[in-house]
Formats: C-alpha cells, structure tokens, sequence
C-alpha cells in the first residue's frame, strides 16, 4: 500500500480508502450490502491489514446508522484510523434538515461526532453543493469546527471545478480552512473530472478522494457484451450513477480491462482500480464490497501496476473526443501550458 499526501496538509492517506456505504444498508443503500456490526469488524481487519488507513462514511448512509455501525465497529482502535464523514443531504423533514447553513452543518457534525462514538472527525466533507447558501457561511461555519478541535481537515464532495475554486478563493481572502480534498466520482465508465475538475485540483493543492471507482461494479468485468450477469447483480439499465450514454464503448473498455488482466492474471475490477490509481492527482480511492472476497480483490490493485501501453488501451477505449477550449489549447499553445493543462490535454497530443 502507498500513502500519498493529502492535498497541501501533511495528512498522509492510503490510496485505498475502505467505503462503508454498506453498513447498514437500508433504504436506498439496500443494493449495496446490508452489513452488520461483525461484517463490518471483518472488513475493517481486511483493510487495515492491506495497509488502508482512511475509512469514509456519510451521515445520510441509512440515516445514519452506518456511522454508528462503524463506531462501534471501531471501538478502542478508533484512533488507529482516520475517519471521514459528510454532511449535506437531508436528515429529516424539517425546513432546515437539509443543506450548508450554519445551523445544518453545526447540528450534523455534533450529531456524527455522536454515533461515531468520538470526539473528533479526521475528514470532515460537504456532500454536495447548496447554491442558496452563501459560500463565507459555509466556510466559517467549518472553519469554527477545525478551530474547536471537533474537526481536523474538510473537503468537499460532489463540486464543480468552479464551485471548488471559488470556495478555495473565498477561504484564502479571509484566512479560513481551505478544503484539502474534493470527493468524486471517475471511474472507467465515466471519466468527467479529468477535463476541468483534475487541473483545478492540481492547480489548486486539493487531493482528489474517488467514489465509485468501479462505477457499482459495472466495470468489474462481470458485466460483458452477449453476457449473462451473475444472479443478484444489478443490470445495466438499472443504473443512474453513472447515467450510460454509449453502451457500445463502455463494453469496449471492459473488454480492453479484462485483456489486461489476464496478461496479468488479475480480475478486471483490479485492472479498472489500478487504471484510476495511477491518473494524475488521485490521492486514494475509495472501494466497498458487500463479500469479503469483493473486497480483498479491490484492495488487491493496489499491487498492481499498469504498463503506459496498458494505460494508453485503456484511455482510447474509454475517452471522450477533446472538447472546447482544449482542442484549442492543443492546438496553439503546448509551449506555454501547466502541469495542471497536461494533466488532460496530453491525453490528445
């Protein structure tokens, strides 16, 4: 396992982060493992054996309780790992249940701080961004938390480029915390972030945290073109995080995966988790399974090493046509461009 610093802090975080949106497991996370207080004992063993340091949680996973779950999970090692939770999403149905408010962030971080059973929070996230609240109330309202001691680093999840720039702009003029990490989703289904998110975060220090590196399992390898799914698992018309645009290519890029990781003879999920480990800016990814097996195979990539043939198959089958002002870019101005604008546009060249 490598460790990787942490945006601009000198926080260093495994680049395997275990997922634990399966504790719990009711409501809407049902589909994603419905894993007990054990259950969840053994996957955090499986991590911490692997070298994992970083466990995310989220106070909306089951309302909650996959926070307590992890808790107690914890117990007397708590202070062995880091944690990181977020808030945002709604926990009730009041007018103020929901959002970045001051109130809302304040009552939420109280209330994790409570059901993990501790008194601080390593990583403390916004979930999404909330356009009707102003930026500086968010921010101070954070800046309060890591100043209380309550909170240790906050990042964001879920931002656009610009959201994230302009709260990082915000947070220097006024000398609050600045977030350390963004939290999004990139995976070999879907690579959005490398156009605009990636180079700010390069740009700007921010670590990038990664959700859904296997886009739910889509681009493990089990779902193949003229294939059968295993019994139990999610079909692809089932899905809407990553919404599927072009079926024909994502298939293409799993078979590309699967080639890969037989030369290696790995699966292709590890061959899909390597690929998105080795991009630029990726500080840790985090990676759920609802078996034991699931997950001792994701954390498995971590030993994995992609050739630049390898990671080039990989980016041709995958990628997107280079958009505007890229292309441009490209075009005219190689001579004059960042690390930031190559992280994308070298892609192209």
């Amino acid at each position: 396992m490598q460790y990787r610093q942490l945006g601009r802090t000198g926080l260093r975080v495994s680049t395997f982060t275990l997922g634990t949106m399966g504790f719990g497991g009711t409501g809407w996370a049902s589909p994603v493992g419905k894993i007990d207080v054990a259950g969840a004992r053994e996957q955090i063993a499986i991590a911490r054996d692997a070298g994992v340091n970083l466990i995310d949680t989220a106070d909306v996973y089951s309302n909650g309780l996959s926070e307590e779950i992890l808790g107690e999970a914890l117990g007397d090692s708590r202070d062995d790992v880091l944690i990181a939770t977020k808030v945002r999403m709604p926990m009730g149905d009041g007018p103020n249940d929901a959002g970045l408010s001051r109130h809302h962030i304040i009552r939420g971080a109280e209330a994790s701080l409570r059901r993990l059973g501790t008194d601080y929070i390593d990583l403390y996230q916004v979930h999404e961004w909330d356009g009707q609240t102003p930026l500086e109330e968010t921010l101070t309202a954070l800046d309060d938390l890591v100043r209380s001691g309550k909170v240790r680093y906050i990042g964001c999840s879920n931002y656009s480029a610009w959201h994230m720039v302009k709260a990082l702009g915000i947070a220097d003029a006024r000398q609050l915390e600045r977030f350390a990490s963004t939290q999004v989703f990139y995976s070999l289904a879907n690579r959005d972030i490398e156009a605009e998110i990636v180079p700010a975060a390069l740009d700007q220090g921010v670590g990038i945290l990664v959700w859904s590196p296997l886009a739910g399992g889509l681009v493990s390898g089990k779902y193949r073109r003229g294939v059968t799914a295993p019994e139990g698992s999610r079909h692809l018309s089932e899905w809407s995080e990553p919404p599927i645009y072009d079926e024909d290519k994502l298939y293409d890029s799993i078979e590309v995966a699967v080639k890969i990781g037989e030369s290696h003879n790995v699966s292709a999920a590890q061959v899909s988790l390597a690929y998105i480990a080795q991009k630029p800016g990726i500080t840790s990814l985090i990676v759920g399974a609802r078996t034991t097996e699931q997950l001792r195979d994701n954390l498995a990539a971590a030993n994995l090493e992609l050739t630049a043939d390898e990671v080039k198959a990989l980016d041709d089958a995958s990628g997107d046509n280079l958009r505007y002002p890229y292309w441009h870019q490209r075009n005219t101005s190689t001579d004059r461009l960042s690390a930031a604008d190559l992280s994308h546009i070298s892609n192209y060249l």
